[in-house]
């Protein structure tokens, strides 16, 4: 779909959510815990993790891993790591060198798996899903296929484990949102690698923030601005779908641009400190030094929310450029300044120390381990953790900011939940692709059709 047909559509939509879904349930699930002066919230009541080192002994778990790269082979060892009795025993993927490399790794750490549970091409996943013993499935493709995927786990009542994020479009979205509440009415777990939110030290400044640290909070921004990341040129022996499922995280219809795929990880943090959505976005980005695929190195995204509030979304993928991978809340009373460099502190509005996480009492461990801790302690206790929809709403704010910069227009939130806008091809197979779904260094120009052949 052309962007300006988007805008149309969604302004006929309106409001309305498809699939039965309502906008007061979806924002429930990021306002659990409206934040009240008077009431005093423990952690326990606010949804903390236990963030114990190891997921108790149990059942055994046996899982399926769908999408053998770098980081699908990463959360395979996280799973193995997460306590005792734990196999991979199934794998899917496109490409067999992928498979391969993810077997053989998995071989060297005791986890061999079988020839006739191995399974490549697009409709591997179902065959996985077929497979009675599976209790766990890590969804770790590119973007893109993580809807289709989801459903397929929960309609085999499977277990979850799946990866940010969770889609490139709002059809997707509407479609996860909708499967996580299958999921929640099954009694299935679901642990999404927003991984700030498995982080003891991100936990205990949340439930400070909630207890009034900072009084109301006014206003956010946050930051994930870094160094050029990985990209690949085609080669004349692969296909254009092949080469683009390699280079995916450069494909806008794959990855879904760097604001969801990385940027997501500090909206989300927003999004859950402050308990709401925005209510419209505008913002801009462009392309200055990528060298590949049709998506944009920066953006910067001014969100509104209700009574005025803000939150300032920047992204950026540039060689020499000022690094920054943070977020700021700001409050009537002081503000929470979060990174992942272990600097975890509440400052008032003099800048004096009113709260610090102690990493020396308390070691942070490495969230992608233990997000998968989490995962196991969730079903071996039965104690049912579902992440997806929390997981949505911020993938959601995130394609909002991307729509706002590809556009040029002030996006509202009803607009983009109402949308039909929808990335890539709707069936799939090696070989050509339609230039409607990609062109190498077309990238959207705002203020017009996103399809005109401008470089």
């Amino acid at each position: 779909m052309k962007r300006r047909e988007f805008l149309s559509r969604s302004a006929v939509l309106g409001t309305a959510i498809p699939l039965g879904v309502t906008a007061p349930a979806i924002l429930t699930s990021c306002s659990n815990h409206t934040r009240t002066t008077s009431k005093h919230y423990t952690p326990e009541e606010l949804g903390m993790f236990s963030f114990v080192a190891t997921a108790p002994d149990g059942r055994p778990l046996k899982a399926a891993l769908v999408g053998c790269g770098d980081r699908g082979t990463g959360a395979a060892f996280n799973f193995l790591g997460a306590g005792p009795d734990l196999e991979i025993v199934a794998m899917a993927d496109i490409l067999q060198d992928r498979m391969d490399r993810s077997r053989q790794l998995l071989a060297e750490r005791d986890n061999p798996v079988a020839d006739d549970k191995c399974f490549i091409g697009f409709d591997a996943y179902q065959k996985v899903m077929e497979m009675s013993e599976i209790d766990v499935v890590l969804l770790c493709t590119p973007n893109h296929f993580r809807p289709e995927h989801f459903r397929a786990a929960v309609d085999a009542g499977k277990h979850v484990f799946m990866e940010k994020c969770c889609a490139v479009d709002p059809v997707g979205i509407r479609s996860v949102i909708a499967t996580s509440r299958l999921a929640s009415s099954r009694g299935l777990t679901v642990i999404t690698g927003n991984q700030r939110r498995h982080r003891r030290d991100y936990w205990e400044a949340y439930v400070e923030v909630k207890n009034g640290i900072i009084g109301e909070i006014v206003s956010a921004n946050c930051h994930w601005n870094q160094g050029a990341f990985w990209d690949l040129r085609q080669r004349p022996e692969w296909s254009d779908m092949e080469y683009q499922i390699r280079n995916w995280f450069n494909v806008k219809w794959l990855g879904g641009d760097h604001i969801l795929d990385q940027g997501v990880h500090n909206i989300d943090i927003v999004t859950w400190f402050m308990g709401e959505t925005p209510i419209q976005a505008v913002g801009y980005g462009g392309r200055a030094r990528r060298r590949s695929g049709d998506i944009y190195d920066f953006f910067s995204v001014d969100f509104t929310y209700n009574n005025n509030k803000r939150m300032l979304h920047t992204a950026r993928q540039i060689d020499g450029c000022d690094g920054n991978i943070s977020e700021q809340v700001l409050g009537t009373k002081g503000t929470a300044l979060l990174n992942d460099r272990g600097e975890i502190k509440i400052v008032d509005l003099e800048g004096k120390l009113l709260w610090e996480y102690d990493h020396d009492a308390k070691p942070v461990r490495n969230p992608y381990a233990q997000e998968h801790i989490h995962l196991v302690e969730s079903i071996r206790l039965n104690k049912r953790i579902n992440q997806a929809e929390d997981l949505a709403i911020s993938n959601q704010v995130a394609i909002m900011g991307r729509e706002a910069a590809y556009t040029g227009r002030a996006i509202t939130w009803d607009e983009i939940m109402g949308s039909s806008l929808r990335y890539g091809p709707t069936e799939y197979a090696m070989g050509p692709i339609s230039r409607e779904y990609f062109q190498e260094g077309i990238v959207p120009i705002p203020g017009v059709d996103s399809t005109s052949p401008v470089r």
